[in-house]
């Protein structure tokens, strides 16, 4: 999909990459969407301390991220998030509800198997990075699942933990076959098994559209095989040769389509 804006020009493309839907943009922003409940957003270098809002201002310092509208660092998270509303007419958020209290049911389970957050898994990140928030966030995210996707929910508040602990060069290979599981046959064709998981990404994974294989997109999901070194995007496949990718355009050709200078 090729959204076109004037003069056609194309201010951003649609994809699939592995388990993920990517939007990049050429401005320097992407989007990636598990197409269950995670999603990424990714900015280039550029944008860093030049940015506001919810999603802090990207200067490296955590600390001043609950930036408030008119400026003020506070710590209220509902403070900070009121002052981002799009309309003064919005109503404020006045309390933050706590589903483990709606719904006490769920409260043994969660705190249960949000417990790998703490535990030896990942032991070599807890120095790194602090999991207390991320175990309560897990707890929380997990008791508020009552209404199918419960597994979703606690696979994704996992996978947070495990995205911050890569980010901060810890690599944790934490998922089984019996706690959230990135199954080889889910991603492949009948028959085939060309996709392999990686826990923390295939950060230089070439792809017809990437060939050097230089982005900011990381797919957990890559192509192992050397005689197929590029992922396909089109055809979701790892291939040994690309047909021809059209920067102008964001497409695919196929290679007898394709106009060599």
């Amino acid at each position: 999909v090729v959204e076109r804006g004037q003069k056609g020009h194309v201010p951003f493309t649609v994809r699939y990459m592995g388990m993920y839907l990517v939007i990049e943009t050429t401005s320097g922003l992407i989007l990636m969407w598990d197409k269950k409940t995670s999603i990424f957003i990714k900015l280039s270098p550029d944008y860093k301390g030049q940015i506001c809002g919810l999603c802090g201002n990207y200067d490296g310092n955590g600390i001043n991220d609950l930036t408030t509208r008119s400026q003020s660092v506070v710590e209220n998270v509902l403070e900070f998030a009121n002052s981002w509303k799009v309309s003064s007419g919005c109503p404020n958020a006045d309390c933050i509800k706590d589903p483990c209290s709606t719904n006490p049911y769920r409260k043994s389970w969660s705190e249960k198997e949000c417990s790998i957050i703490n535990s030896n898994i990942f032991a070599a990140c807890h120095s790194q990075v602090e999991p207390g928030k991320y175990y309560q966030a897990c707890v929380t995210d997990a008791c508020a699942c009552d209404t199918g996707g419960d597994c979703d929910c606690l696979c994704t508040a996992i996978a947070a933990y495990a995205q911050a602990c890569s980010e901060a060069g810890v690599c944790i290979a934490w998922r089984t076959p019996s706690l959230c599981p990135l199954f080889c046959d889910y991603y492949n064709q009948q028959g085939e098994c060309e996709w392999h998981y990686k826990p923390c990404g295939a950060s230089c994974m070439k792809t017809c559209r990437n060939p050097s294989g230089k982005s900011i997109s990381i797919s957990p999901l890559y192509c192992p095989l050397y005689y197929k070194p590029y992922f396909h995007e089109d055809q979701m496949k790892c291939v040994n040769l690309c047909d021809c990718y059209d920067n102008e355009d964001g497409k695919i050709y196929r290679r007898d389509e394709c106009n060599v200078w």
